[in-house]
């Protein structure tokens, strides 16, 4: 897997796996439990990883959408 984006925006990730899911790109977001350690604050960023071989298709979809995508 590849870490398409990093992001402490809940709406960034939630728009992200939307416009994914559309693409037909399963994506698997990693740190969503990391707010119990930091104290539900929001500084530790959230990760959206997808499969290899969906990773350039994906980052398209996401560029073509304004979406900053961590190469």
């Amino acid at each position: 897997m590849k870490q398409l984006l990093a992001t402490s925006d809940p709406t960034v990730i939630a728009f992200a796996k939307t416009l994914l899911q559309g693409e037909g790109i399963t994506a698997f977001e990693m740190d969503v439990n990391m707010s119990i350690l930091e104290g539900s604050i929001g500084i530790l960023p959230r990760r959206l990883m997808v499969a290899d071989a969906e990773f350039d298709a994906a980052a398209r979809a996401l560029r073509d959408n304004d979406i900053e995508v961590h190469d």
